[in-house]
């Protein structure tokens, strides 16, 4: 056979790309000070202890050194970040009230239509607050609450403050204690006990402003046997300077109970993106997690279980697809902090024009965690000799009776495989999206349709282009 080089030109990406002037309320000087914080803090009307917490996390995050691992930050300067815009509108219950270029964005990117067909409650949020909310109402009737972080911090105090940050701490790392001490917007969820959410609900963050940064919050309760599966959308038009985000997830999953949570994101190529998430499933619980990353210029993001009561169970299945000038550093961890847990990692890479995908996870086996069960299994598949792969897995078991498994696979696109299927009267173009779309297939099949087209969509524009 003649082998041809491939060559996939940048991608085109179309309505994501579509920016509405910088219309704000307010808009925070650029940088990080004590004297920001607390203007921020002031606009969104904080209690004492949230004022104090932010103050606290700012001393921590100027204590905290960036990191000496993974992909450089070194064009991170928080001096030239805005770390608050709060839109020229209030938080809508109905879409038509929204502005009519924040809803424009919206309808492009197919919020409201998800909302009608396949949603029970849509919050949207721009730049640094939700400016959409709404949730049916026979979910409220049995209790459920879905809100945005704002008005859950006002209506439901007591409970944010026993639960904000808790999971993930400012002494963490630089990134939260950063998100500590400049959060925004965000969501709120809580399931009461035994109340099963057939129907997902949605947060979609939309970043605007150019070189501002999203700090979004999310938190969620399922409680006691209780069941819920929530979906996460993400992007931002490119600018020619850096956008940060950094947000936060925190996730309890209670007794018996059951969380899927689904991510698609799509930032600009001048995003860096260190978000951290954070699940802790107790007994007989499970965590699901769906994730599909198709932009940002770095991505730092390793989703992490502490599996703490017995019978507990993580699931992680991502897909990552980087592209020429593109960092995507990702991964999952699992903590394995009681017996009988079970943890299942799949993670998928593809990387083109000489991007690189890192898988980075970690498996911890705690010592008191017997009959424990764990299978990593990584796979990168690269369309061309510019790009680069790499797998760093960490397994740590401390007892001996456990069973744990590691499979990785790393490999170019089969030309092989292009030439029989253009022999059959497909294009070489069809014939590449055929392969990606069914290496990305173990992925997307555990999302719900629309997204697991949105998915397959996101697939096509990275891999537009001509082939030579």
């Amino acid at each position: 056979m003649d082998k041809k080089k491939t060559v996939i030109e940048d991608i085109d990406r179309g309505l994501y790309d579509i920016k509405n002037e910088d219309h704000y309320r307010y808009k925070a000087s650029k940088g990080l000070t004590s004297q920001i914080v607390l203007d921020i803090s002031k606009e969104k009307n904080d209690p004492e202890w949230m004022r104090e917490f932010r103050l606290r996390s700012l001393e921590i995050y100027n204590q905290i050194p960036m990191p000496t691992w993974g992909p450089s930050l070194h064009e991170l300067d928080m001096d030239d970040i805005v770390t608050y815009v709060r839109p020229d509108t209030e938080m809508k219950g109905k879409w038509h009230e929204v502005p009519d270029d924040i809803k424009d964005t919206f309808e492009r990117l197919g919020i409201p239509q998800a909302e009608r067909e396949s949603l029970a409650g849509v919050g949207a949020q721009y730049d640094s607050e939700v400016v959409y909310h709404s949730v049916k109402e026979e979910l409220v009737k049995q209790g459920v609450v879905y809100t945005d972080m704002e008005s859950a911090l006002r209506e439901y105090e007591p409970m944010i403050k026993e639960y904000f940050m808790k999971l993930v701490t400012p002494n963490d790392h630089k990134f939260v204690a950063l998100h500590g001490a400049v959060w925004s917007g965000g969501s709120f969820v809580y399931v009461p006990p035994g109340v099963q959410v057939e129907i997902p609900l949605q947060s979609y963050f939309r970043l605007n402003s150019p070189g501002a940064g999203q700090f979004e919050h999310t938190l969620i309760i399922v409680d006691k046997g209780a069941k819920l599966h929530f979906i996460e959308g993400c992007s931002a038009p490119k600018y020619n300077v850096m956008n940060l985000h950094a947000g936060c997830v925190e996730l309890y999953i209670k007794e018996d109970a059951s969380l899927r949570y689904s991510t698609i994101e799509n930032w600009s190529r001048n995003m860096l993106n260190l978000n951290t998430k954070r699940a802790l499933v107790e007994k007989n619980g499970s965590i699901e997690w769906v994730s599909g990353s198709f932009g940002s210029k770095i991505s730092m993001l390793y989703p992490r279980s502490i599996l703490k009561g017995e019978g507990a169970r993580a699931e992680f299945n991502g897909v990552t697809f980087a592209a020429g000038g593109q960092v995507l550093d990702t991964g999952a961890a699992v903590i394995h902090a009681a017996p009988y847990t079970s943890s299942n990692i799949n993670s998928r890479s593809i990387s083109k024009g000489g991007g690189v995908a890192v898988y980075r996870g970690a498996v911890k086996v705690a010592p008191n965690a017997h009959h424990c069960k764990s299978l990593v299994s990584c796979e990168s598949l690269m369309l061309d000799d510019l790009s680069r792969s790499d797998t760093l897995p960490v397994i740590d078991i401390q007892n001996d009776e456990v069973d744990i498994g590691h499979e990785a696979k790393i490999g170019r696109i089969s030309e092989e495989a292009i030439f029989y299927l253009m022999s059959r009267g497909i294009s070489e173009q069809e014939a590449k999206a055929m392969i990606v779309r069914g290496f990305a297939e173990p992925i997307a099949k555990e999302l719900p349709l629309e997204y697991a087209v949105e998915m397959n969509n996101l697939i096509n524009i990275e891999l537009e282009g001509t082939i030579g």
